[in-house]
């Protein structure tokens, strides 16, 4: 955090989850699931929905980011994103 100014970090973070506005529970399944390291099951049970339901839900917000949720990189700028907006 203290290599990126807070609002240069907060433009960012706003610009890489732009796609998401309006889609929390998109929003909510992909932070757990980052925080959980992609584990589809721990999600499900934290998120109290079906493992098929994360799975899909993250295939959506991938679609809408237009990334690739299995590449590190992209996980680490998420997680990142996901951590200012909050």
């Amino acid at each position: 955090a203290a290599l990126v100014p807070p609002a240069e970090a907060r433009a960012h973070a706003a610009a890489v989850l732009a796609p998401l506005d309006g889609a929390p529970a998109l929003r909510e399944t992909l932070h757990t699931w980052l925080s959980l390291h992609g584990s589809w099951d721990r999600t499900a049970t934290a998120l109290g929905i079906h493992r098929n339901t994360v799975r899909q839900r993250i295939a959506r917000a991938a679609a809408l980011l237009d990334t690739d949720p299995d590449d590190p990189d992209v996980r680490m700028e998420l997680w990142f994103a996901l951590g200012v907006r909050r």
